[in-house]
């Protein structure tokens, strides 16, 4: 999967919105839209090709407003399955939000 896919598929709007997602977001103040910026203008930080149903990845992008936002979405190629959202912290990533600190 690479952020083109992605990005078409998000074009296309076959995005799969999971429960879990909606919960996540609505909790944590993430608007639809910001996730959808985040996918189409993101790139991705890990992969995850063994995840059950479909391969998955960690995209890391930003708001409208500009502050950093993780999505983890998997795919079968024909549709995106959005899995959950958040806004990264330091304490567990980089700086720049693209590396787990270590623990």
């Amino acid at each position: 999967m690479t952020i083109e896919d992605i990005a078409q598929l998000c074009k296309k709007q076959v995005l799969r919105w999971t429960k879990h997602i909606l919960e996540r977001i609505f909790r944590r103040g993430i608007s639809m839209s910001d996730v959808e910026n985040a996918l189409t203008n993101g790139e991705i930080i890990e992969q995850y090709p063994t995840d059950y149903p479909f391969p998955s990845c960690l995209v890391l992008g930003k708001t409208k407003e500009g502050e950093a936002l993780h999505v983890v979405c998997g795919s079968n190629g024909e549709e995106l399955w959005l899995i959950t959202a958040y806004i990264p912290n330091n304490f567990e990533w980089t700086e720049d939000f693209k590396q787990r600190r270590k623990k």
